[in-house]
């Protein structure tokens, strides 16, 4: 997926934030984009934002957590443009309601469009990017939150840790295929994922946060600071670009992921005798993933 140009693009939450900074850098990059979004209003805000490249993108209304309507919307993209190349399951909501109060139909939620829309991109393209022919790739958007938990927001960042594991696994099963996958582990971006009223159904509950309300404090005191979601769009293209397995877009978080991950190698036993069979099965898994791991480095360079 060296040369982006001419090649089709679907992405998942294309109307807004990240989502919509991805779909304009693909269009820079000179490929044609279908946008997907659940609100009408944020795809009409799309298409008056992106007219200038008006030949090469298409928008189509998705509600992720639809499997069957998934399946009916890249249907509807082979048509406007043929065969999709790349996707972005890009779909994301949020919550302030703070996981130790919440109930379980917030976590239902925040999981069946964080999650499960990812797990309809996967069943609903996966099959087609196989049947290609050609390179693929898939951009999979978890969160910094994927690296470092955020308190705050338990359940997106519960979410978002799926969506880690997920990606990494498929990743080593869909290298020896010459498909891509990477995950889009962004930090603050001006986007509306926290605009949570927008998105929640009428039927689910809307509970009071006991504590701070965290739309409230991002748009007063970090607005001015969040990363331009056209800027996070080009650093995909040059995540896709160089098969990387995460696009990171945020320098500052650096050493704090480096203390996370210093953390979990801290906690491992040392010093014991291990079971000789458990450590021959280890040997011959890490075996298996190296050699797959070994592939999607050959996809990059």
């Amino acid at each position: 997926m060296k040369d982006l140009s001419g090649k089709i693009a679907f992405i998942t939450g294309g109307g807004s934030g990240v989502g919509l900074g991805i779909a304009q850098a693909f269009l820079e990059a000179g490929m044609r984009t279908v946008v997907s979004d659940f609100m009408p209003q944020h795809l009409e805000e799309a298409q008056a934002h992106l007219h200038s490249y008006r030949d090469n993108v298409r928008f189509i209304r998705l509600d992720v957590r639809d499997r069957a309507a998934f399946a009916a919307a890249a249907d509807e993209a082979e048509q406007m443009f043929g065969k999709v190349h790349v996707v972005c399951n890009n779909a994301g909501v949020g919550s302030n309601t703070p996981m130790l109060e919440a109930l379980g139909a917030e976590w239902d939620w925040l999981f069946g469009v964080n999650v499960g829309g990812l797990i309809n991109g996967i069943v609903t393209f996966v099959p087609r990017l196989l049947a290609l022919g050609a390179p693929g790739h898939i951009v999979n958007t978890a969160s910094i939150t994927a690296l470092i938990p955020l308190a705050d927001a338990g359940i997106y960042t519960g979410t978002k840790c799926a969506i880690r594991g997920i990606s990494d696994a498929l990743r080593l099963n869909l290298a020896p295929r010459a498909i891509g996958v990477s995950t889009l582990c962004p930090g603050l971006v001006r986007s509306r994922i926290f605009d949570a009223s927008r998105y929640r159904p009428a039927d689910l509950p809307t509970q009071a946060p006991q504590g701070p309300n965290l739309s409230d404090e991002l748009v007063k005191q970090l607005a001015s600071a969040a990363m331009d979601p056209l800027e996070v769009g080009r650093r995909v293209v040059a995540g896709i670009r160089d098969n990387r397995a995460y696009i990171l877009t945020h320098q500052e978080f650096l050493e704090e992921a480096r203390e996370e991950f210093e953390a979990v190698l801290a906690d491992f036993p040392r010093g014991e005798v291990v079971n000789p069979a458990r450590l021959g099965l280890e040997r011959e898994s890490r075996a298996a993933r190296d050699r797959m791991r070994d592939v999607a480095k050959r996809l990059g360079s």
